[in-house]
């Protein structure tokens, strides 16, 4: 008795291929809006833990704000009840430090950039207002994230 090989027609495989095809254009979209969903929740994240620590900073000195031209040291370091800073803690600096470090900017024109300025500029990834304790992204009106919502809206 003589075997028959078995194996796909031509036809067979040109139908894996389409359905192979279908799935990654449906696919490869997903996930690359995935991996801006990423961003976004890490820009969401980095605002609540810098907001968190602006407003710990207030409740422990006052009610007052860092102040931008120290607003690195004052989060970073130990500050005395008037926002002094000192890199080590002593009986005059016993507030803080209230965040390890300023986070770098995740999205947008401006990513990668972890200053902290009042007014916009291309080297500074957050904007801080001292008087309210308000901090943004430093980022254009017009930059929206995968869902259309301005980044200034975070």
């Amino acid at each position: 008795m003589l075997r028959k090989a078995r194996a796909f027609s031509l036809v067979e495989l040109v139908i894996v291929v389409v359905i192979l095809g279908i799935i990654a254009a449906i696919a490869i979209p997903r996930m690359s809006r995935g991996a801006q969903g990423a961003v976004e929740s890490r820009l969401r994240s980095d605002l609540a833990v810098m907001r968190s620590a602006i407003n710990l900073y207030a409740a422990e000195h006052n009610g007052t704000f860092p102040i931008v031209g120290s607003f690195t040291a004052q989060l970073t370091g130990y500050t005395d009840i008037d926002g002094g800073t000192s890199a080590t803690k002593t009986g005059l600096f016993i507030y803080g430090p209230y965040i390890e470090a300023i986070p770098t900017l995740s999205v947008g024109s401006n990513k990668g950039n972890f200053g902290v300025a009042v007014s916009t500029g291309p080297t500074v990834g957050w904007l801080y207002i001292g008087g309210s304790g308000t901090i943004t992204p430093n980022l254009p009106v017009g930059e929206l994230d995968s869902t259309g919502v301005p980044y200034l809206n975070y």
